[in-house]
């Protein structure tokens, strides 16, 4: 099916870098190239947008059929207009033979000075130099402009964000069944392990045709290490911290939410804790609001830590280490950052809201939703409820 969008446009980022056109080398998992493009393939190809506000694909003959079906671009250029074949022949290196094609393609459009990402291949810009082009290497103007999510693609959002709802259901679902034996958990007489619930998790997410990307269910001591996966069995008045970032594998819009419970008695110190980082959130989510300054939000979150006696310095290695929250979009880590930077948050903006406490003596201890920044505030767009003893 054809995809459309709204024309995502970098002349002013090509004015600034006096440069004529914007040039991207990379296949679909890239979310630059996706967002620009809206076409999935899994090996690289070419897109290009001039000063003058057009764009076009550089693409192999076997994908034009597919890529005028479904990509946003309107002019598809196979790989045989620029002699392909007949390079590669010459030169016995594809990369080479790749690059020259690119070459002639903006030689046609007149573009000499050429704005490329900072993570531009190599290679291939050497083979644009060695043409007698100018390659500058500049901050992605795409990336900043998927900082503001339109209405649809809040929608794929959305449909994600619920999936990973239903996902974090099972897995809670499953900790609260579980039988104690040995302050270990067990599900009908066997083992409940980390991989175990990520296997329950990864499941229903592909029932809702997402992927799991490096799913935490992260139990006990090991989970003051805010990324640590988790592995082995679970125990019983534990901290389990389950952190599901998901995918969707046709749209590739994200979803982030988190979650820490525990099955069986908790301690007044964990307690403690838990309750420290839903205060801390829900601080921060009632700051929320357009024009409002990220290191600000992040700010009211460490306050909140200090008044109740946690360290906020990342240096101590314990207590508050990382920051507030993160854009998501079609990257579950992408614009804005919700840290020391300060940068006003937009209407339109999606980003996660996720303090943490971590003690490695301990454990750890983690709340994150994902909210919507509206034109007067903000929407969160998790439902799942936050509750610690399960």
């Amino acid at each position: 099916m054809k995809q459309t969008n709204n024309f995502p446009d970098v002349t002013a980022a090509l004015a600034k870098n006096r440069c004529e056109a914007y040039l991207l080398v990379a296949d679909s998992s890239n979310a630059d190239m996706y967002f620009a493009t809206k076409f999935r393939a899994g090996d690289p190809f070419c897109y290009i947008q001039t000063r003058n506000a057009r764009d076009m694909m550089l693409i192999s003959d076997m994908e034009k059929g597919r890529a005028q079906k479904e990509s946003r671009i309107e002019e598809i250029v196979p790989l045989s207009f620029c002699d392909y074949k007949k390079r590669l022949k010459e030169t016995a290196d594809p990369g080479r033979a790749y690059g020259e094609c690119i070459g002639q393609l903006l030689q046609k459009e007149g573009v000499r000075h050429v704005a490329v990402p900072r993570d531009f291949p190599v290679y291939t810009a050497q083979v644009l130099k060695e043409m007698g082009f100018t390659v500058n290497p500049i901050q992605s103007p795409l990336r900043k402009l998927r900082e503001v999510k339109e209405k649809g693609e809040v929608n794929l959002i959305r449909q994600v964000q619920q999936a990973n709802e239903e996902a974090m259901q099972a897995a809670i679902e499953t900790i609260r069944t579980a039988e104690i034996e040995d302050n270990k958990l067990f599900l009908e007489g066997q083992p409940l392990t980390a991989s175990r619930v990520r296997r329950i998790i990864e499941h229903c997410l592909l029932d809702h045709d997402c992927r799991a990307h490096g799913t935490i269910v992260a139990c006990g001591k090991g989970a003051a290490d805010p990324h640590w996966h988790g592995e082995g069995q679970l125990l019983a008045s534990e901290p389990i911290v389950i952190d599901i970032f998901p995918q969707h594998k046709m749209h590739h819009y994200c979803g982030d939410m988190t979650r820490t419970v525990t099955r069986g008695e908790t301690t007044e110190q964990l307690q403690q804790m838990y309750d420290a980082v839903l205060a801390a959130q829900e601080k921060a989510l009632g700051m929320l609001k357009p024009g409002v300054a990220a290191n600000d939000v992040h700010q009211a979150v460490c306050d909140e830590f200090e008044e109740r006696g946690y360290f906020t310095d990342a240096e101590k290695g314990e207590g508050y280490i990382h920051s507030t929250g993160h854009g998501v979009g079609l990257e579950v880590h992408e614009a804005p950052s919700i840290g020391l930077r300060e940068i006003p948050l937009q209407p339109g903006n999606i980003i996660t809201i996720e303090p943490g406490l971590y003690y490695p003596q301990i454990g750890g201890i983690r709340l994150e939703d994902l909210v919507l920044i509206t034109e007067h505030g903000y929407e969160n767009l998790n439902t799942f409820e936050k509750e610690f003893v399960v």
